[in-house]
């Protein structure tokens, strides 16, 4: 009978080859095998995390475009109440599933979670339900994720630090993958922002009228033009992050290494009268502190 298995040397994929079990390539196990880059770890309230939109990004960089599906399994309203008058709080559960493919097509693993979302204290419903049902659906693809380790926040959990946790897996060896190179060149990317979400106060601050953003000047013109130029830049990231006390605190105090903080910007709506840019920003500060304090509480 003549011999049909092909020899040991030939090119192509043998019936053992097909049979092997799908495996994560070196350069994706000495990425996966690093610790979280502290630029896109946020910090909110002394908890560390990491945002949904960079965990696809980094599901696209290690595993490559169509490498991964996120499968919705379920999502459901668990609340929706009308807490005054025109504001709205909703509450969603989501459970979803992350399956990871080898560069042929066939799965390598899967993970299952699921986790719940709100948006509170919201004026329009229809974002209110929008809000509640991204986070419910962003928080549980973070804790699917956070099985593959370091680089989607597992070390996090380790007092919010950066540094990696895992170092070593006995089925992937430092000799399986520390021989090939890291992808160069690596990325080098700015802080990682927050999401854009729904205004939940009508008097947050927002452009002045008939202005764009970028040409909503400081109140009153500054002699000084290149320290106006600087406060509207300030200006333009604290109206960004209205929601976030840990980068408006580090506005303030970049503000304040500019000698900044005492020229005068427009206030909050409705009124909008002039104040000087620390009472500004020590407004905004309170505001988002206690609206994430209400949140967390809910």
């Amino acid at each position: 009978m003549a011999n049909t298995q092909a020899p040991a040397n030939a090119e192509g994929p043998t019936q053992h080859t097909q049979n092997q079990a799908p495996r994560f390539t070196p350069v994706q196990l000495r990425m996966l095998h690093k610790g979280i880059a502290g630029n896109r770890v946020c910090h909110t309230q002394g908890q560390s995390y990491v945002e949904a939109w960079d965990v696809r990004r980094h599901l696209i960089r290690i595993f490559g475009f169509g490498g991964f599906s996120i499968e919705t399994l379920s999502l459901d309203l668990v609340s929706q109440q009308e807490i005054k008058p025109g504001r709205w709080t909703i509450v969603y559960r989501a459970q979803v599933r992350l399956t990871v493919y080898a560069a042929d097509g066939r799965e390598i693993t899967h993970f299952e979670d699921g986790a719940a979302g709100d948006a509170s204290n919201q004026p329009k419903l229809g974002d209110a339900h929008d809000m509640a049902m991204k986070t419910a659906l962003s928080q549980a693809l973070k804790r699917c994720a956070v099985n593959l380790g370091d680089q989607f926040g597992l070390g996090l959990y380790n007092g919010g630090k950066s540094d990696a946790v895992v170092h070593f897996s006995a089925p992937h060896p430092p000799n399986e993958w520390q021989k090939d190179a890291e992808p160069q060149p690596e990325p080098v990317d700015p802080p990682v922002q927050p999401e854009p979400e729904p205004d939940a106060t009508q008097d947050a601050p927002g452009p002045a009228e008939g202005r764009s953003a970028e040409q909503t000047p400081p109140a009153g013109e500054s002699p000084d033009p290149v320290a106006g130029a600087i406060l509207a830049k300030f200006y333009e990231q604290a109206k960004e992050n209205w929601q976030r006390p840990d980068v408006l605190t580090q506005i303030k105090e970049g503000a304040r290494q500019k000698g900044v903080l005492s020229m005068e910007v427009p206030g909050l709506a409705p009124e909008r009268k002039p104040m000087p840019f620390e009472e500004f920003l020590d407004a905004l500060i309170a505001r988002a502190t206690a609206a994430n304090r209400e949140r967390n509480a809910a």
